[in-house]
């Protein structure tokens, strides 16, 4: 899945000359948590949090506080450079990105110019749309060897079934490099057919490990 595919492009901006009490005030209006700053070319120069924005503010509690020190300017609190990603990066990519550098959204640059925006609440969504847990089903995890071909072995077994596979995902097993998870997310409420036919082919199952073998 393509940054394109996620991202906001309807994405509120201030110039670098704007005062923090600009900031404040869309910052609520809007119920967003960052606003890029931009040139007048387009072109991202800082970004500024909700966090940045509450340090500079006066507090309420304190009656004789400065209150002039929101009409500063949004490029004395911004931070810059910028970290951007473009358009066609994988979102799987950047998510590495949020983990890495604990952002909470990132501009989306294309020709050094602003065309979008991905948050926290996008990736986060975009995992359930990626996981198809957002899809009514079951899920089945599979221990088998880190070897070609495991994938299509596996699904066959589902196919033979004409059991619909929403999402596959693999994870590694533990600290063992010699086996894989498959975990498959399948649109049934009754996985057990599919269950005693994947145990009566060999396979481990991680989940369901609940459900007793048939008797004979």
């Amino acid at each position: 899945m393509l940054v394109e595919e996620i991202m906001n492009t309807d994405v509120v901006t201030l110039s670098p000359t704007a005062s923090i009490r600009e900031a404040l005030h869309l910052l609520q209006k809007h119920r967003i948590r960052h606003i890029p700053i931009v040139d007048d070319d387009n072109y991202v120069v800082g970004i500024v949090s909700d966090r940045d924005v509450r340090d500079a503010s006066p507090s309420i509690l304190d009656k004789d506080s400065d209150q002039h020190v929101l009409d500063n300017e949004i490029q004395t609190i911004m931070s810059h450079p910028v970290v951007t990603v473009h358009p066609l990066d994988f979102v799987e990519e950047i998510a590495r990105i949020f983990y890495d550098e604990e952002f909470a959204s990132v501009p989306v640059v294309q020709n050094h110019k602003l065309v979008g925006i991905v948050t926290e609440k996008d990736m986060l969504y975009t995992l359930i749309q990626l996981t198809g847990t957002h899809v009514q089903g079951s899920q089945i995890e599979v221990k088998v060897p880190h070897v070609p071909g495991m994938i299509p072995k596996v699904t066959s077994i589902f196919g033979e079934r004409n059991t619909n596979i929403i999402s596959v995902l693999v994870y590694p097993y533990q600290n063992d490099p010699n086996y894989k998870i498959l975990v498959f997310r399948i649109q049934t409420m009754n996985p057990n057919p599919i269950v005693q036919d994947l145990r009566a082919a060999g396979y481990e199952l991680m989940w369901p490990n609940n459900i007793p073998e048939p008797k004979i």
